[in-house]
């Protein structure tokens, strides 16, 4: 599926993960956004990223792998009307509109499955291209963790619960 001129997003296949892994390694070992414990090796993270979620995305320009996100139910049962999301940007191709492409697709992806609202669980405080990005896309705050995530420079940060409702 086309988004833009240039980025098209799809599904993940079994073979994406070579294309994905530095990206996903980058991000978790980095440690600043993700509370992914940063020494799993590359088959925990296989699973995690590419087994558990309902469907895994992958994002390219001009077929080079830029970034991915995961779509999953957020609650069983009654909480099963609303997804949660997670997306990763390659390092290099950060501030040319792939996360908010990958958001928009998410969204129409989400609805499709037949979820009603998206919430991001645990969005890092010091994340701030990320919460102005999602605030743009009309996500609201609606929680706050104080001092629930421990920022490798920052120290203790807060952390914040982001909701959108997507169904009319």
């Amino acid at each position: 599926m086309e988004t833009g001129p240039e980025i098209t997003i799809r599904y993940a296949r079994d073979s994406d993960f070579t294309a994905l892994w530095p990206i996903l390694r980058g991000v978790i070992r980095a440690g600043e956004t993700y509370a992914i414990e940063p020494s799993l090796t590359r088959e925990a993270v296989r699973a995690l990223w590419m087994q558990a979620p309902r469907a895994t995305y992958v994002a390219e320009i001009a077929g080079e792998t830029v970034g991915t996100y995961t779509i999953k139910t957020n609650q069983p049962g009654g909480g099963a009307h609303v997804c949660n999301c997670g997306y990763m940007v390659a390092e290099a191709a950060r501030g040319r509109g792939i996360a908010r492409a990958m958001c928009l697709h998410s969204q129409q992806e989400a609805r499709a499955m037949g979820y009603l609202a998206m919430q991001f669980n645990f969005v890092v405080e010091t994340n701030t291209g990320a919460i102005a990005l999602w605030e743009a896309l009309g996500f609201a705050t609606v929680g706050r963790l104080p001092r629930a995530f421990a920022h490798p420079e920052a120290g203790l940060v807060d952390a914040r619960v982001m909701y959108k409702w997507l169904g009319e």
